[in-house]
């Protein structure tokens, strides 16, 4: 779909160095869009910039200073930024009690704090920059946002107890912030993917590939970053795509275990 309006504007993606995020922003360049990548893995995030030739800037998500100079950074090269795609996250396993000891808390803060606080800090601080910008059309169109859920938000499984309530978390605060928004122009939706060939599972035997994959229904195979890519593109391009929630999984309903 092709970005019409949007085309030659400033977006930004976190996590953008590797993953889901790296499929996104060298899809958004391919568009037209000066992306700059946001992510902490500086050398990660240099190489992948210099080869999807955007920017890169090195910020910590889940902090205000952080990202606040990372927007001040991208208002002086690009201008204002009109796209905004939420990719960084963790993971992280843990049961409620294991061996007799209670989840660790720590580990259950760090993960909300990234995924979750993490990704409403930076649409708290772009909208505001987005709301103060000239409309790009006749609708009155400012901004869009793109948050990443997972289908672990729906069917979280055993261990997962931290890193679904991050991805519910933000499932839920999708449709408020797009209501939020609206009289501003600007558009809020939520990805939810299920099982996609990222770094994490790029490390797993080809046989484990092949097993997670073919509990997916259809296309029974591990997803393509670069479908993901290409729905947020077409998020991005169609208007009438606001305060939705999209699974993009193949029909995967995650098993308890």
């Amino acid at each position: 779909m092709t970005l019409h309006y949007w085309s030659g504007s400033a977006a930004i993606v976190t996590g953008g160095a590797s993953g889901l995020g790296a499929a996104t922003a060298e899809r958004l360049a391919a568009e037209g869009l000066k992306v700059v990548i946001f992510d902490l893995n500086e050398d990660l995030g240099k190489a992948r910039a210099e080869k999807i030739g955007c920017d890169f800037v090195q910020v910590d998500v889940s902090d205000a200073a952080s990202v606040s100079a990372g927007l001040a950074t991208v208002e002086a090269g690009a201008g204002t930024v009109r796209i905004l795609v939420n990719c960084a996250g963790i993971g992280g396993a843990a049961k409620m009690v294991s061996r007799g000891a209670p989840h660790d808390l720590g580990l259950f803060e760090r993960i909300l704090r990234v995924n979750l606080i993490g990704s409403f800090n930076c649409a708290r601080l772009v909208a505001a920059r987005m709301a103060a910008a000239e409309p790009m059309n006749g609708d009155g169109a400012r901004g869009v946002i793109v948050n990443t859920a997972s289908v672990a938000a729906f069917d979280g499984q055993v261990g997962q107890v931290a890193y679904a309530a991050s991805k519910s978390g933000i499932v839920g605060m999708t449709l408020p912030m797009a209501r939020d928004l609206a009289d501003m122009g600007i558009r809020v939706c939520t990805l939810a993917p299920g099982l996609f060939l990222t770094p994490l599972l790029h490390d797993l035997p080809e046989d484990i590939q092949g097993s997670l994959g073919a509990q997916v229904p259809f296309p029974s195979r591990l997803g393509d970053p670069a479908e993901f890519a290409d729905l947020v593109n077409q998020v991005i391009g169609n208007p009438m795509l606001n305060g939705e929630v999209i699974r993009i999984d193949g029909a995967l309903r995650m098993a308890p275990r």
